[in-house]
């Protein structure tokens, strides 16, 4: 009943292909998202996600996340609102039908960027989006970029690190991503991502300059 009800909800979200972005905390994700929206700000909308985590200093809700409670997030998965959702850290996180169809209707490429788990979850859906990974160079380097942050107790860090492993391994299986992005150097690193989103982009370029 879930599949049927996901197929008519994604045809009624006519719009462009979503992209989907995943990799370990600490690969540069954020950075170089912040660059293609700064870039394409008429091209891109950002996913805002759902979480049950408090909100960092200088967080925004509705901005950086939707900070909800556990009941809240539980009672909207139960009801079929979310695309995907994961538990990390003993925090729920999750992709909201309603964020992707504010963007898409907006004839904006939907950025979501989620963790492993979520990616699975995508792929038993009909949402057909672009899956882009991006990796660090090496598991050193990943846990001194961690370590720089000074964000995290050590018990958290190693969590951290042991999922990142995990999110390395799986971002290798065949057919995973559409293209993998390792940031090593920033710049070589965002016009990689560029040249693996250039076809999407001049499509909604293409469409927003005629209407």
């Amino acid at each position: 009943m879930y599949m049927r009800y996901f197929s008519r909800l994604m045809s009624a979200m006519a719009g462009p292909r979503p992209v989907v972005f995943s990799g370990p905390s600490g690969a540069g994700k954020s950075t170089l998202l912040k660059k293609l929206m700064k870039e394409y700000d008429s091209v891109f909308g950002f996913s805002v996600s759902h979480t049950t985590r408090k909100p960092r200093p200088g967080e925004q809700d509705g901005k950086d996340y939707h900070y909800v409670t556990r009941e809240e997030m539980q009672t909207g998965i139960a009801n079929g609102e979310f695309i995907e959702s994961a538990v990390f850290s003993g925090n729920m996180y999750g992709t909201s039908k309603a964020a992707v169809q504010d963007v898409q209707a907006k004839n904006l490429i939907c950025i979501l960027d989620i963790d492993m788990q979520g990616v699975k979850n995508i792929k038993t859906t009909d949402l057909n989006p672009i899956y882009i990974s991006i990796q660090p160079p090496s598991m050193d380097v990943l846990e001194k970029r961690l370590r720089d942050r000074k964000t995290e107790s050590e018990e958290s860090l190693q969590r951290r690190l042991n999922a990142a492993k995990v999110d390395m391994e799986i971002s290798k299986e065949p057919g995973m991503f559409d293209a993998t992005v390792i940031n090593d150097d920033l710049e070589e690193a965002y016009q990689q991502l560029k040249q693996a989103l250039l076809e999407e982009i001049n499509v909604v370029k293409k469409v927003n300059m005629s209407s």
